[in-house]
């Protein structure tokens, strides 16, 4: 059996792993306030919230640290089971909760299993995909987790208010251990022995790839995170996601609170409203991709089309952060503003997480794209901590800070990333000498 387009199906399955991903990280913000959320059920505070906050982003940063490096060693196919399996578990059994402990060690395994969707993702699609597609399935990667987050409050209001929050949680915590069956079923080999791939795809995908990545180099042994981090293009990476990761990650873990607080949103209301900007998200999540890969097909240039996509997307997050303090909002004013902040952030960060693949190649691209995550994901840490001490007077510094964080990540992707391409061999010859 031969199936046209088959990388497509490839990413499909990971863009679904991904909606699943954000519907069980989002259920516990959204549960959270009300009358009869988890908070007043288990006897919990705000700051409570915050502390399990970061202690799943914690575990979340160390989980793309070591599942890069698992993905890397295992392969996509056993490490998305892996993965997946653990996280649907860990979900599930945040209905046996019973108070700051128990719902804190869920978390936390929560948290480091569902990191590997990231540097998971990062891997299969520079297998998957040639170079002027990378940005294009990225996007569509990208565009789960905004799906998921557009599902989400909905689905989890009205399984809430139909079950409880307890039910609820057993019945997300299912959808990634079902997930596992058609991952296992379709996802037999890579392209190059794949038996579903015709021939036509299995050339168009390898011939796209750098020269590095389809030769048998040393490069595939892969380099370590020190031999990494010795390399320029590497701090592109780290450092542009240490300042713009904290700008989903607010909006993702605070606005439930933000909307509660501020416009008095119960969970129903969440529901209704909190989807809306997630729209924008998944927009721009495709159309970043798509303009990226139409940029490198006529000019031929990777660099020309990841940094100006970046550029693009800065632009409108930075108009949409500087929205929310210039001006007075409503709940639906603001949510359109989120809504831009949001399309802009996703329109640049595919680009910027393909990255790994576009420096590197083989053993590489997963180690580094986790170690992306765990640096962005510790930027995020630092702010969980100030949110809620600032909060307590205002929220406008906190939207004042990370619009000062989109500039500096994008000035990080340019002065260290120069030339965007495959790393020159002799660079890593000479790093793996020393």
């Amino acid at each position: 059996m031969k199936i046209k387009g088959f990388r497509w199906v490839i990413i499909g399955l990971i863009f679904t792993a991904t909606v699943i991903n954000y519907i069980d990280r989002s259920a516990l913000s959204i549960m959270w306030p009300g009358e009869t959320g988890i908070a007043n059920d288990l006897g919990l505070t705000d700051s409570d919230y915050g502390l399990i906050l970061n202690v799943f982003m914690v575990a979340y940063a160390l989980g793309q640290l070591f599942s890069g490096k698992i993905f890397d060693k295992i392969g996509t196919r056993i490490g998305y089971v892996l993965a997946i399996g653990i996280w649907g578990l860990s979900s599930f059994l945040h209905s046996t909760a019973r108070g700051f402990w128990s719902l804190a060690f869920f978390r936390t395994t929560l948290g480091f299993s569902e990191a590997g969707n990231w540097p998971g993702a990062v891997k299969s699609n520079a297998e998957w995909f040639p170079v002027q597609e990378r940005a294009i399935a990225q996007g569509l990667f990208n565009a789960g987790a905004s799906i998921g987050s557009v599902i989400a409050p909905p689905l989890i209001a009205a399984l809430f208010v139909a079950f409880g929050w307890k039910v609820t949680f057993m019945i997300i915590g299912s959808f990634g251990i079902v997930w596992i069956v058609p991952w296992l079923v379709i996802n037999k080999a890579g392209p190059k022995d794949h038996p579903w791939v015709t021939d036509e795809e299995r050339k168009f995908i390898l011939d796209g790839q750098p020269a590095e990545s389809t030769s048998d180099d040393k490069e595939e042994e892969g380099l370590s995170w020190g031999q990494l981090l010795k390399i320029r293009e590497t701090w592109s990476i780290l450092i542009g996601r240490f300042f713009l990761e904290p700008i989903w990650w607010f909006f993702v873990g605070w606005m439930p609170l933000y909307l509660a607080k501020v416009y008095g949103f119960n969970v129903k209301e969440l529901g209704m409203f909190l989807w809306f900007p997630y729209v924008g998200a998944a927009v721009g999540s495709i159309v970043g991709g798509i303009v990226s890969g139409k940029i490198i097909a006529s000019s031929g240039s990777i660099n020309k089309g990841r940094k100006t996509t970046v550029v693009i997307g800065a632009i409108i997050m930075f108009l949409g952060l500087l929205a929310t303090v210039m001006f007075e909002h409503n709940e639906y004013s603001f949510m359109g503003v989120v809504f831009c902040v949001l399309f802009g952030f996703q329109f640049a960060i595919g680009n910027i997480q393909t990255l790994p693949g576009d420096f590197f190649s083989g053993k590489s691209v997963g180690s580094l794209a986790g170690m992306g995550g765990m640096v962005g994901v510790f930027s995020v840490i630092i702010l969980n901590f100030l949110v809620p001490i600032i909060a307590e007077v205002s929220y406008t510094p906190i939207f004042i800070l990370i619009g000062v964080f989109v500039p500096l990540g994008v000035l990080a992707v340019f002065f260290f990333g120069g030339n965007i391409g495959p790393v020159e061999k002799e660079r890593i010859e000479q790093v793996k000498a020393s």
